[in-house]
């Protein structure tokens, strides 16, 4: 297969690389989806991991991404993006199969074992990224990045929401910590190599724009220094390294907090987050539409403060003693923090994208990942570190109203990982104030992009009916009545005319 760069490239080919941009979502999230997030919490827990391990497995996908650094002299002195992306895929998700085999065994060593294949994949992952991120900088135009990576993340939400639910649907027959169990993770992970393989194969496709022959050769210090030196960079990436250390404090124990706190079982979390995807694929045009149309940043504005406010409403989940009113409210703030992280992630990666300079993408991108990285790292691994500390604290408050009608009382519990909620939630309000120090061509206030939201949502609700939309059900109710009073009108008149003859003395 051709893997080396192409020194000129036509529109057609353009076009061609970027439908395939797209079409390669549908494998590589295929291979994510049924490897990464609950799924592999699930499969280190049916293994017997301790909240430490959790974390630090958590942590892999964020403290690997330091590679990048290395990986940025790798790729500006190769200078074949393809190449090292494919390749590295190839061997990277190799990795899952090795995973799959722990599945039939039991002990410390299996864990261990599937950490470090963990930890491999991820490594890999994050050189890959390294030439990916850049390679798509110069194949994707700038006035259509919205539009491009809104359709490739919609592939992703949408094949991530139907593996949720069948791999949900196969954890449900089967009993936690048996074999079958065990067989239906292996085989998880042995079906996303494989598509993770065909992922690789449709990227080795795609046609690859050459580099500009750098001038000189330029160090790691030197090449770093201009996205550190850029103010209005070093600003977004003060919020979303701060954002992520504050999310992922708490968002990769939401799984164990389902599990062993309310007592669901690991196929509910799955149908959860598979919720979430619906939520997530049904929003995700219409941030991209409002990203392009106005800016990145004020999609954030909107997006990561109601994600922020539904990490901190779990707290609510422990405190509900009906389990169906629990599983109702862990519904609710899953659609939400579904259809708010599609814009975070799809914002946040645009705006990176577009405050870097055409050229010095690959400088910036993994500047951005070594900050990011550090951050969300070392968040879960010290979630995992004082998980035993929280765990045998409590505190209780107690709101009371007086009235001379009576009292009433709201109780209100934080255990274990309900200080973790609220520490995110602190964590988040100070991301949010770093986010606003940020500026960004076209950004518009908060206000108003809450009203376009709104308005998006009125002419998506007004779409729903194909005769005339939402206005046309609410005129059928007025229409009936008005016909019902004619009607009405015209039966007394009938009656009228009917009982005048009787009054006349007429047969």
């Amino acid at each position: 297969m051709p893997l080396d760069p192409q020194a000129t490239m036509s529109d057609d080919e353009r076009e061609h690389g970027l439908r395939l941009l797209v079409a390669e979502a549908a494998f590589s999230s295929g291979a994510s989806a049924l490897t990464t997030g609950v799924i592999v919490t699930a499969f280190a827990l049916h293994l017997g991991a301790s909240n430490l391990m959790i974390g630090v497995l958590a942590s892999a996908p964020f403290l690997t991404q330091l590679i990048q650094v290395p990986a940025i002299l790798l790729v500006e002195r190769l200078r074949a993006r393809k190449r090292i992306a494919v390749l590295s895929s190839i061997v990277g998700r190799s990795m899952l199969l090795v995973m799959a085999a722990t599945a039939f065994a039991s002990g410390t060593g299996p864990l261990l074992i599937f950490l470090a294949a963990q930890y491999i994949l991820c490594g890999l992952s994050a050189v890959g990224s390294c030439a990916w991120n850049s390679w798509l900088r110069d194949l994707a135009p700038e006035n259509r990045l919205g539009q491009v990576f809104a359709s490739r993340t919609a592939w992703i939400a949408g094949i991530t929401l139907f593996a949720g639910l069948g791999a949900a649907l196969i954890l449900q027959q089967t009993l936690p910590g048996s074999r079958t169990r065990g067989a239906a993770f292996a085989a998880m992970f042995v079906i996303g190599c494989v598509t993770g393989m065909i992922s690789a194969r449709v990227v080795s496709r795609m046609p690859e724009p050459q580099m500009a022959a750098p001038a000189e050769r330029v160090g790691l210090v030197e090449l770093l220094r201009v996205p550190f030196a850029d103010l209005n960079f070093r600003r977004l990436m003060a919020f979303l390294a701060s954002w992520q250390f504050a999310v992922n404090l708490a968002t990769p124990f939401f799984t164990v907090f389902i599990v062993d706190q309310l007592g669901f079982d690991a196929s509910m979390v799955m149908v959860l987050g598979a919720v979430s995807q619906l939520a997530n694929l049904l929003a995700l045009r219409g941030w991209g539409q409002l990203g392009d149309r106005f800016a990145n940043k004020s999609v954030l504005l909107v997006c990561a403060p109601v994600y922020i406010l539904c990490i901190v409403a779990m707290i609510g989940a422990s405190q509900f003693g009906h389990r169906d009113l629990v599983l109702g409210w862990l519904g609710l703030l899953h659609v939400l923090m579904g259809a708010s992280v599609a814009g975070v992630t799809l914002s946040s990666t645009n705006i990176a994208l577009k405050l870097s300079p055409k050229g010095e993408a690959t400088a910036y991108v993994a500047a951005n990942a070594l900050a990011v990285s550090i951050a969300a790292g070392i968040a879960p691994v010290i979630g995992g570190l004082f998980a035993d500390f929280f765990a045998n604290r409590h505190l209780e408050l107690l709101l009371r109203w007086s009235s001379p009608s009576g009292q009433w009382s709201l109780p209100l519990q934080l255990t274990h990982w309900d200080f973790y909620f609220l520490m995110a939630g602190v964590l988040g309000i100070y991301a949010i104030h770093r986010l606003s120090l940020v500026r960004e061509q076209g950004e518009i206030e908060r206000r108003e992009m809450v009203g376009e939201v709104l308005a998006l949502t009125r002419r998506a609700i007004r779409n729903v009916s194909s005769v005339a939309g939402l206005r046309a059900a609410t005129d059928l109710p007025v229409s009936l009545l008005r016909d019902a009073r004619i009607t009405a009108r015209w039966r007394r008149a009938q009656r009228a005319r009917n009982a005048a003859p009787a009054m006349d003395g007429s047969p």
